[in-house]
């Protein structure tokens, strides 16, 4: 046999490891999610479940493996060659596919990912194959693949957003009118039974979706069940209420033991459904190995791949292993979960999107709704119901949302999984989850007016990417698998090394390349006033230094047409603007933790603040011009523009050094000086402008050029402005506090 079958089985090996690895980075969201949402116990905790419902689950997924051996293509029909060509392709793809939804922070489906890689790749086989075989026709190529899976799959996609988003919305708008946001006393009533029914749900999940296939359920207690099923889920309900009744009395949080046991369902139907997903190809690839091993003939048709599978319980559970590490290192695995999370969070937030045309169009639809229902509904009605939707104020902030909203979550995402299961309708684990969770959350009023256009554009944003799943799985793997046919294995040795560099550039690389900028509070709400300003001033003249050295940079790039400096001092720019801003987004949840004494530092905070941002803003529209005028390849300066903006530099220095010189003395006695500096510069600025207009006449001045030279000098005017103001700002607060501490050290004397 040759080695290159070997080289084959030792990439679908690495391969399936690196597929184990940002597969369940994907899909931790799935099983994860409810209770990181609520918190309901520590981080390592709920992984650790997790990871105990993963290992047993993994045990249970022999069954499924015939997925990934003959679900979309028929492999009596390829040789042995052809069918490692079609599972290689399949490999190097879904790695790829699947790690950039990662690093996008995106939930996307293993399950669609992987049956549209077996159809393109299939498809790129069976092409070639045709296509070098003049007794086969194209009309014959039904006879390899079978497209009707796709359509499925798509089917099951819309299917799952519309059910999943509807029945998550009204569970979730029910429990909270019974519940409130005030739940302590209605749980002590009838949470046992109002739990109970979501064990009811987790339950049959984790028996009937999760271990059907494991041969520890036989056929015919399944069918006892599903013959008898209203009684079977009754008995169930009956009895889980009464031991959640009994654990209530002994003073066990009901609501935490529902969450941790509805995380270890998920995690145990996706290990053993999903499995397949990441390690389904490689196995049947070693199985086809041992095939052809066997019988010495790698021309034969792996017709025995319709056998059932049966892959080494060894196997699986190294694979458990791989996966429930990976939960607790992936800084993926809680990217991805974030997205979800952020999306439904009740608390404000950073909204990681922004808004579209759609979005708006759809606030606005619902907001003219409200008005009819307004208009219907008695007054007396909508108060009561606004009553129950009332947030506790003494409630957790830190948390995203409750545990009645998370125990919905589960219910509903399991009970509908196991619903479509039955009725042989093809739900997407993924697909159903999200949408449960995107439902409820907006039953729950968690998409206010503040928050509605964006999060709607974040779950419009992950239903595209669901469909782009399948566009680019399929057409990935249709053309790795056409270079492999053709290229052989130098085609193979290339896309494995770019398959790893793709990966080493995305997990590594780009992570140390990219670091985020988290601004910190100015403020504490333990900090005295002098604590305060001393804080402020640092940060201040920590940022008019960098700004000064960025605005000095800019000009002599420009001035030189350096893009390179131009670029950098772009993103130095942008770093000190997001900086800025994202003090603005949070200041009024930081002026919430002041104490009330602190009135004078709360309006110190809020100036510095917004003189920042307008410092930063002016300086990032002088960069950003600059360097798309450059990156262009527009004409640049000529020496007249470049002297008079020379002259305007010298004027800023002069004025940035002074201003950093009277932060770092805690001295502004001189800001009279300043203020005269300042006019003096908008003097020059004012003369560069009437010299510009003069040249304006001239034919050899570029147009381009003169909105940019006119764009910096009314920018710098701009910066200078507000930067005076930060700096009289100060000074101001600054002589406050001294003249409160000489009355206070005054009256202490006196006492």
């Amino acid at each position: 046999m040759s080695p290159i079958f070997i080289v084959i089985i030792v990439v679908l090996a690495v391969l399936a490891v690196l597929d184990l690895v940002v597969g369940v980075s994907n899909d931790a969201v799935n099983f994860l999610n409810s209770a990181l949402g609520c918190k309901v116990a520590r981080r390592n905790v709920i992984l650790t479940v997790a990871a105990v419902g993963i290992m047993i689950g993994v045990v249970t997924s022999n069954g499924m493996m015939e997925v990934a051996r003959n679900g979309v293509f028929h492999p009596g029909m390829f040789t042995f060659a052809e069918i490692m060509t079609l599972f290689v392709g399949i490999m190097l793809t879904d790695v790829i596919l699947l790690n950039t939804f990662n690093s996008l922070g995106l939930p996307t489906s293993t399950t669609v990912s992987l049956v549209f890689e077996l159809l393109g790749s299939a498809l790129a086989v069976s092409i070639f194959k045709i296509w070098n075989s003049p007794d086969i026709s194209f009309a014959e190529i039904g006879n390899y693949i079978n497209a009707g899976k796709a359509l499925v799959i798509i089917s099951g996609i819309l299917s799952s957003v519309v059910i999943a988003f509807t029945v998550g919305a009204i569970l979730m708008y029910i429990s909270r009118i019974i519940f409130s946001f005030k739940y302590a006393q209605s749980l002590r009533r009838y949470g046992a039974i109002w739990c109970g029914f979501s064990i009811v749900g987790i339950v049959y999940f984790a028996i009937f979706k999760g271990m059907k296939s494991s041969g520890l359920i036989t056929p015919e207690f399944t069918h006892m069940v599903n013959d008898n099923i209203i009684v079977s889920l009754l008995v169930i309900w009956v009895g889980a209420s009464i031991i959640l009744r009994v654990m209530q009395r002994f003073g066990v949080n009901i609501m935490k033991f529902t969450i941790l046991s509805g995380t270890f369902a998920l995690a145990l139907a996706f290990a053993g459904n999903d499995l397949v997903n990441f390690i389904g190809v490689p196995m049947a690839g070693i199985d086809s190995y041992a095939i052809a091993l066997e019988s010495g003939n790698t021309e034969m048709l792996m017709t025995q791949l319709a056998e059932p599978a049966h892959v080494n319980v060894w196997l699986l559970v190294l694979s458990g292993i791989i996966m429930a590490t990976t939960l607790f290192l992936s800084r993926d695995a809680m990217k991805v979960a974030e997205t979800q999370i952020n999306l439904s969070s009740q608390n404000d937030e950073d909204e990681r999107f922004g808004s579209s045309r759609i979005s708006r169009a759809m606030v606005n639809t619902a907001i003219n709704i409200n008005r009819i229902y307004n208009t219907i509904i008695p007054k007396s009605i909508q108060e009561r119901i606004n009553r129950r939707f009332e947030a506790d104020e003494n409630a957790d902030k830190s948390i995203s949302y409750d545990a009645i909203r998370a125990i919905v979550n589960l219910t509903a995402a399991s009970s509908l999984i196991c619903l479509g299961t039955s009725l042989k309708l093809p739900l997407s684990t993924t697909y159903v989850i999200f949408m449960v969770a995107m439902g409820s959350s907006l039953a729950d009023r968690a998409w206010g007016r503040d928050s509605a256009v964006y999060r709607i554009t974040g779950v419009m944003v992950v239903i595209m990417g669901w469909f782009l799943t399948g566009l680019a799985g399929i057409t990935l793997s249709f053309i790795v698998g056409i270079l492999l046919c053709w290229g052989g294995w130098i085609s193979l040795v290339a896309l494995v090394l770019l398959c790893g560099y793709i990966l080493c550039h995305n997990m590594i690389f780009k992570k140390k390349a990219k670091k985020t900028v988290v601004a910190q509070p100015l403020i504490k709400s333990g900090d005295a006033e002098r604590d305060t300003l001393y804080s402020c001033t640092q940060e201040v003249c920590s940022t008019m230094e960098q700004i000064s050295s960025i605005y000095n940079h800019m000009l002599v790039a420009l001035f030189t047409e350096n893009r390179r400096l131009l670029k950098e001092t772009t993103t130095q720019s942008e770093e000190l603007y997001h900086m800025a801003n994202e003090r603005k987004y949070h200041i009024i949840k930081t002026l919430k933790q002041l104490e009330d004494q602190k009135v004078e530092t709360g309006h110190f905070y809020i100036q510095v603040v917004d003189y920042l941002t307008e410092v930063t803003k002016a300086l990032l529209h002088c960069t950003r011009p600059a360097y798309e005028h450059i990156e262009n390849r527009h004409k640049g300066f000529t020496q007249e523009q470049i002297y008079d903006l020379k002259v305007v530099n010298d004027g800023v220095d002069a004025i940035f050094n002074k201003i950093n010189s009277m932060l770092r003395n805690k001295n502004f006695s001189d800001l009279n000086e300043v203020l005269e500096m300042r006019d003096q510069l908008f003097v020059r600025i004012a003369d560069a402008i009437k010299n510009q207009l003069h040249r304006l006449k001239e034919e050899h001045v570029s147009t381009k050029a003169s909105v940019l030279y006119l764009n910096i000098l009314n920018e710098t005017k701009t910066m200078v402005l507000q930067s005076r103001n930060l700096i009289k700002s100060q000074g101001y607060f600054l002589d406050k506090v001294e003249k409160r501490d000489a009355q206070e050290a005054l009256s202490s004397e006196a006492e």
